[in-house]
């Protein structure tokens, strides 16, 4: 165990209180005390609102204690505020790294952007032109300097975020919630760079929904209702999911197939943290097994060839059309910056169709073009060139009466919340059918409907203040405002980005109701291919500005190396499976849910000389 040093930021019941014009103030944080010592790693975890981004906040000194002291390397945060200096050195011990790259990007390109925070610590312009250069190769960028940050990908724009970060040469970083709005590449490169810093020396910490990201932390710390409820090691903290849940999070997936495969098995270990700590765990086991033999003999070939590939005829298998088709696009292409040097193409003769009452998921690296397909499903951008007929309507047509289309389709965009602009709740939700004519005791119902609808209680939430509302309770009302229309379509882009466990769930399972009472069709935009898994029936793959695969979930996720060649990666559970097979275990190639992953395995290792006894669930 490496030798513990001396804390770089300590906490003593640390209080802080949001003043507010509501009667009763928000406390944030309620006596918060720990300290992280040099070259530590830890991860924050909690349910929306509470407090993990107010506590990191702390740890540089955007945030100041209402009771409590923080001292970062020995400096009182308070006493800093009176003395410029001590705030510099503060800052340049600790640096941030936020959810949103575009938050902390302040320059017109990569080089000066990088620079910025030298510059403001008084370095000399020969040592910064060293620190952006280095900090800049450290990520990945190099050769990126004079390119305009706008002009890059949301993965390279939170690389160079971090690079403005690392050119200051912090003895911590704080990763706040950094890789939430990434596509799987996305956030591989910025694990990548963590861990690179953790094994330098780097202090980490580390906010995250991502509980197989908190699994590879040396410590984690859970905070509930601003009070740390956990801390500890990832093995002690996050093996356990009865405690957990009561604090709005869940293990991490293996962990939790372990723990259904421990209920069949004697002696099945619970502490699997990763996938390659599963798959060893089941290898150990069915090798010293009778009968495993057998088992290759008999089971493999047939297990692993259950599901056709997803890739034949260059696209994929072509579902039936079993729903009348409510959205149609034929051969559409797009281009942004049309006749300038920056022409660009955004979306090249795609070709798709959405069955009413279906749920179909748009799935893509960033700047694969599917928020600029998107964007045609409501008029917001007109074809260019193809075709486009959605609930009726025909978009190539000038006349189309895209007041009563917008009615029809609602859009969530990746950033909900920047969709609200009422002060109150409930004036938010009515401002859309009240601009079509609602009024009196029909527009107090829709507000209604639509709030309970997301699982917020009309009487308890119409009046609140937008302000004093969580990520997640924000994201619930910016959804409740687009459904207070009552749409036939709901377009729903990164969903579920920045929520905890609990509120995803729910998330999941209001559009689960939404679709089987209300009849909705639902198009989503999500990174997260798990719950792509649990509630799409069918997935259109974008590469390129085209389709690159299309066909069920489980058909795609069978095949992990196609996905996988468009920047994509199967969810930890098919992980399993699919490196199982590799070993030469006969798990079916189309187990895609922790639940069937764990029967398989339960049914592979209570199985002797190829007969099983009955174990399964």
């Amino acid at each position: 165990m490496r030798e513990r040093k001396p804390g770089l930021i300590e906490a003593h019941e640390v209080e802080h209180v949001y003043s507010t014009r509501l009667a009763t103030p928000i406390q944030a944080l309620a006596g918060i005390s720990l300290d992280v010592a040099s070259g530590d790693h830890v991860a924050i975890v909690g349910a929306n609102g509470s407090g993990k981004s107010t506590l990191a906040r702390h740890f540089n000194g955007l945030l100041l204690p209402t009771k409590g002291t923080v001292h970062v390397d020995g400096i009182d945060t308070c006493a800093a505020v009176r003395e410029p200096a001590l705030r510099k050195k503060i800052r340049a011990t600790v640096g941030m790294v936020f959810q949103n790259p575009d938050s902390q990007i302040v320059a017109t390109i990569v080089r000066e952007d990088v620079a910025f925070g030298p510059e403001n610590l008084g370095v000399s312009r020969s040592e910064i032109h060293q620190r952006v250069t280095e900090a800049l190769q450290w990520v990945g960028m190099a050769g990126a300097e004079l390119r305009p940050p706008h002009m890059l990908s949301a993965g390279q724009r939170q690389r160079v975020a971090i690079a403005g970060v690392l050119a200051m040469r912090p003895r911590a970083v704080v990763f706040d919630e950094a890789t939430a709005m990434l596509d799987p590449r996305g956030r591989r490169a910025v694990m990548e760079i963590l861990r690179r810093l953790h094994r330098a020396g780097v202090t980490v910490i580390q906010v995250t929904h991502h509980m197989e990201e908190a699994a590879l932390a040396d410590r984690v710390i859970i905070l509930y209702n601003g009070r740390i409820e956990a801390d500890g090691s990832p093995t002690t903290v996050l093996r356990d999911p009865d405690r957990i849940k009561k604090f709005g999070l869940d293990v991490p997936p293996t962990v939790a197939i372990a723990r259904e495969v421990a209920r069949h098995v004697p002696n099945f270990p619970t502490d699997t943290m990763t996938v390659e700590a599963l798959v060893d765990a089941v290898v150990e086991r069915a090798r010293k097994r009778n009968g495993f033999k057998a088992l290759l003999d008999t089971s493999h070939a047939t297990a692993v060839g259950t599901t056709s590939s997803p890739e034949r005829d260059g696209t994929g298998g072509t579902p039936s059309r079993a729903a009348e088709p409510i959205i149609e696009i034929e051969h559409l292409t797009h281009d942004y910056m049309t006749g300038t040097p920056l022409q660009h193409r955004a979306l090249d003769d795609v070709s798709l169709w959405v069955g009413a009452g279906e749920v179909v998921a748009i799935l893509g690296e960033t700047g694969s073009g599917k928020s600029t397909l998107i964007q045609h499903l409501n008029g917001l951008l007109r074809p260019q060139s193809g075709r486009v007929h959605v609930a009726g309507f025909d978009l190539s047509r000038p006349d189309t009466d895209l007041r009563t289309l917008r009615r029809r389709v609602g859009i969530v965009f990746q950033r909900p919340e920047d969709q609200l602009f009422e002060r109150y709740v409930g004036d938010d939700v009515a401002f859309g059918p009240y601009k079509y004519g609602l009024r009196g005791e029909a527009l107090r119902e829709r507000v209604r409907w639509a709030l309970n609808s997301v699982g917020l209680d009309f009487e308890t939430f119409r009046d609140r203040p937008i302000f004093a509302l969580s990520g997640g309770q924000r994201r619930r009302v910016a959804l409740a405002g687009v459904l207070a229309l009552r749409p036939d379509i709901l377009v729903l882009d990164e969903p579920t980005a920045g929520l905890d466990p609990v509120s995803r769930d729910d998330l999941l399972a209001t559009l689960a109701y939404l679709r089987q009472h209300e009849g909705l069709t639902i198009v989503i935009i999500s990174h997260n291919l798990d719950e792509v898994a649990r509630i799409a029936d069918r997935i259109y793959v974008m590469a390129g500005g085209r389709v690159a695969l299309h066909g069920t979930p489980r058909e795609l996720f069978s095949h992990p190396e196609a996905l996988e060649r468009v920047g994509l990666e199967v969810p930890p559970a098919c992980q399993v499976a699919h490196r199982l097979r590799a070993a030469g275990l006969p798990i079916p190639a189309d187990s895609i849910h922790a639940h069937e992953v764990a029967g398989a395995i339960v049914n592979l290792l209570t199985v002797t000389a190829g007969v099983s006894n009955g174990a399964r669930i």
